[in-house]
């Protein structure tokens, strides 16, 4: 039901490795070797799918979407609904995962960062199912905009610990996370939530959420005797994008990942790396960062808190340079219409995140063949977005 993601001494290509002080050499090293021997065992994976299937919902569906499609004039449209998963986003696949992996190892402490605070929420989760500590953090601008996840989070027995740092969105949440590790990595795990960081972090990540992949192709073939001719996922991180990707890899599907225009083209005022970035290195490996002219890492904006981040995971940096993916962007006020639409025409409220992936679909809906069949990764619902979108209604 996984597919495990591998790469080349914790290299995809020039992209990736571990570029971290040395006082956290010693714990990614452990870590990784454990993570190795663990998913040898067919027995972890077996408890992981277990969990999965029985606690966390799994499989999701897949949603044909036809009034979207004839509203926009497009192709067939189906939705990975990642949605309808329990805490409402992909990212508690790869929480279920790293935390059961915490406690073989015998860590009964979690630590998380988090922008949107659907990672937050997935990691709370997880450690209240699995009777572990946990600790969120999480930066004040971020705080504020997603207000109804913090609270969930608290609810569940997390502590949220609010980064006042810098722009405080998820680099900072990062940053302060990964101090806190290098201070207590002895009997906490960092329970990182996206496919980035320093090996083997990415290829974890991949791995536990490749099961949206897996499940999407074999729903394909079994629901509607095809594959599809695209498949699509908005990209901060880069997560639920890789966990879709990652079963079509071999396949004639097209692969397209959606980053965070924001509101123009000038740096600063988007979170489009593979569009305006350059090779660096942040939080521990390589890959395209937004960053000035001298170097220094770039502020950012996204109408979205899950996609407002400097860096892209270094394996969709490998795709994008070896051509098997492309990446695009679509701006705030593509993506807020096209969360609208959704709404209205289908009865589905989509996450600001998500809502960037059917921006574009809406966006280039004249491009596609009628009989192309798009498949959708629905990374998560809207009801954490609502106090946003609402503002938003308000100043309009």
């Amino acid at each position: 039901m996984l597919l495990q993601s591998t790469c080349d001494n914790g290299f995809y290509g020039e992209f990736g490795g571990r570029y971290v002080p040395e006082i956290l050499v010693q714990a990614l090293e452990a870590l990784a070797q454990f993570y190795d021997k663990l998913m040898q065992d067919g027995q972890f994976e077996q408890e992981l799918v277990e969990c999965l299937t029985h606690y966390a919902g799994r499989a999701t569906p897949l949603t044909e979407v036809p009034r979207f499609s004839e509203a926009i004039g497009g192709p067939r449209i189906l939705l990975k609904r990642e949605d309808l998963l329990h805490t409402g986003a992909h990212k508690l696949n790869n929480a279920l995962g790293q935390c059961l992996l915490a406690k073989k190892m015998g860590k009964h402490k979690i630590i998380a960062e988090t922008g949107a605070g659907q990672h937050g929420v997935a990691t709370a989760t997880a450690c209240a199912r699995l009777g572990l500590e946990c600790e969120v953090f999480m930066g004040a601008t971020d705080v504020k905009r997603q207000a109804p996840n913090v609270a969930r989070m608290r609810l569940l027995g997390a502590t949220v610990t609010e980064v006042h740092d810098g722009q405080k969105t998820l680099k900072e949440a990062v940053n302060a996370a990964l101090r806190r590790w290098a201070s207590c990595y002895h009997d906490t795990h960092y329970c990182l939530g996206s496919a980035l960081g320093p090996d083997p972090f990415p290829r974890m990540v991949a791995t536990f959420q490749s099961v949206i992949g897996v499940e999407a192709r074999a729903q394909m073939l079994q629901q509607y005797s095809c594959l599809p001719s695209h498949c699509v996922a908005c990209v901060g991180g880069g997560s639920n994008a890789i966990g879709l990707f990652s079963a079509f890899l071999e396949d004639e599907v097209a692969l397209v990942g959606v980053e965070a225009g924001g509101k123009g083209a000038a740096l600063g005022d988007n979170a489009a790396r593979m569009q305006a970035g350059a090779p660096g290195v942040l939080h521990g490996s390589l890959s395209y960062v937004l960053q000035d002219a001298g170097g220094q890492i770039a502020p950012t904006h996204s109408i979205s808190a899950g996609l407002d981040y400097p860096m892209i995971g270094p394996m969709h940096a490998f795709f994008a340079k070896n051509g098997r993916a492309r990446y695009t962007q679509v701006g705030d006020e593509t993506a807020l219409a096209a969360c609208k639409l959704l709404t209205q025409t289908e009865g589905i409220l989509p996450a600001l995140e998500s809502s960037h992936a059917l921006g574009f679909v809406m966006s280039q809906a004249k491009d596609f063949a009628k009989d192309d069949v798009v498949l959708i990764n629905l990374s998560g619902r809207g009801d954490k977005d609502l106090d946003q979108l609402m503002r938003m209604e308000a100043q309009a």
